[in-house]
């Protein structure tokens, strides 16, 4: 099938890829000339596990395609699908011009029966704005024969391991209530749904709402383990032995309770935040919504709230060593992340921040520039000399069995901020730190 991809961002570039990956030819269309011509040189914008190898090797092959011309991707397309970015208005609510001016480019340029896919992460009630706005535009073109049917597809990729969950999605979610639209988005995910039906049909309104119903469920679930985290340590309990406890109940399961710092990226904070003015929008006081995101708010500045107290509040001229600037392991994504939050609540104390990433430097450098009191390191042992501390922002693999003897001589206390709960409490104080976490106690 011919398909189109407008957007070439974490959706738009993975979803593409991989509906070439299984034989569709497939054109991705972007405003940015200067990212279009780096794909086309097998430059990936993004850090991604296993997307540099299908995206070269099926434009070598000439499945995948990369274009500024938009007229070019829409005579292209027996599916026209919508990947582009929803940001966050002024009031929190989900942007939808760029999804709409893709509608309305769509509209101006087919001349063939189209489907139109909302890839994108849409509120309640935008399909039927694309629709409208398809309409309008093919009025005013006098092409009011030209049929199309606008259809919900929202995606279920976590960043990280967005390839593995695109070749193999558990779900397929797809809105709409046209049989035609029905049978060719069967058709175009036919290779991904072999081993047992994985494609589940509702209406459109429904569809858009698994979306942000899902991702505000998973930030529940880890604002609600960092809220029982914060009373494990005023209670005297573990939260280790709580999560594994709550875990063992196949009601609840393991996923999405492990206490931290608070969730970050593009889709957990935007997405219950646009859910709760959705529901202002309506009249509804969406109140658990509003205290997963206040919690999460709050669990940002916990890190830097023990940090603050075991110094007495005088952090001015202290350095600490930072590992992990992303928002999560695997990827190089600085959005909403924790590691933000707290090394701008050091600067304002007055300290100074020696960091290291696997992947997020160049993004630290490109939001932060260059700091008298921020440095980027080369390795995770480089940040350590002459801090008084190290904070653990990101639960990078690398970072779980480090030399604790160098941390030791490096640092000038034995002190670590475990802000993932990388070690166990009773080992650390054996190996003579002072080390403090989340949701245990300090030894």
């Amino acid at each position: 099938m011919k398909v189109t991809v407008f957007g070439t961002g974490y959706v738009g570039l993975v979803q593409g890829a991989i509906l070439s990956e299984v034989g569709h030819e497939v054109i991705c269309v972007d405003v940015d000339a200067n990212k279009v011509e780096r794909l086309k040189k097998g430059e990936i914008p993004i850090y991604e596990p296993g997307l540099e190898p299908i995206v070269t090797e099926n434009y070598a092959a000439g499945r995948l395609r990369f274009t500024t011309d938009a007229a070019e991707g829409v005579k292209h397309g027996d599916v026209q699908f919508i990947a582009v970015g929803t940001p966050p208005d002024e009031d929190g609510s989900a942007d939808l011009k760029y999804v709409l001016a893709v509608a309305q480019t769509i509209a101006e340029n087919m001349e063939k029966r189209q489907i139109i896919i909302d890839k994108s992460t849409v509120p309640v009630g935008t399909a039927d704005k694309v629709r409208d706005r398809v309409a309008e535009t093919l009025e005013k073109r006098g092409r009011t024969d030209l049929q199309y049917a606008v259809v919900s597809n929202p995606e279920f990729l976590k960043e990280g391991s967005a390839v593995a969950d695109c070749m193999k999605p558990d779900r397929i979610i797809i809105g709409t209530d046209d049989d035609y639209a029905e049978e060719v988005m069967r058709e175009l995910y036919a290779p991904f749904n072999r081993n047992h039906d994985k494609v589940m049909i509702m209406d459109v309104r429904s569809a858009e709402l698994t979306k942000y119903a899902a991702n505000c469920m998973l930030a529940t679930k880890i604002s609600f383990i960092n809220e029982i985290a914060n009373l494990a340590e005023l209670l005297g309990a573990d939260i280790e032995a709580v999560r594994q406890g709550i875990g063992s109940d196949p009601r609840i399961g393991y996923q999405f309770i492990y206490p931290g710092v608070g969730y970050g990226g593009s889709c957990f904070p935007k997405d219950v935040q646009a859910l709760i003015r959705t529901s202002d929008q309506i009249g509804f006081d969406a109140k658990v919504l509003k205290a997963v995101e206040d919690r999460n708010h709050q669990q940002k500045t916990t890190l830097f709230g023990k940090i603050r107290k075991h110094y007495g509040g005088d952090l001015s001229g202290k350095t600490f060593a930072l590992w992990g600037l992303s928002f999560k392991p695997n990827t190089d994504d600085m959005r909403e992340a924790p590691a933000r939050v707290l090394m701008e609540a050091l600067w304002e104390a007055g300290a100074k921040v020696q960091a290291y990433d696997p992947e997020a430097m160049e993004e630290t450098q490109r939001i932060y520039g260059n700091r008298d009191d921020l440095s980027l390191c080369g390795t995770k042992e480089s940040t350590l000399k002459g801090a008084a501390a190290l904070v653990i922002v990101t639960e990078w693999q690398a970072f779980r069995a480090p030399d604790f003897d160098l941390i030791k001589q490096q640092l000038a206390e034995p002190l670590v901020f475990d802000g993932r709960n990388l070690f166990e409490p009773k080992r650390m104080t054996k190996k003579g730190f002072t080390y403090y976490s989340v949701g245990r106690q300090t030894q």
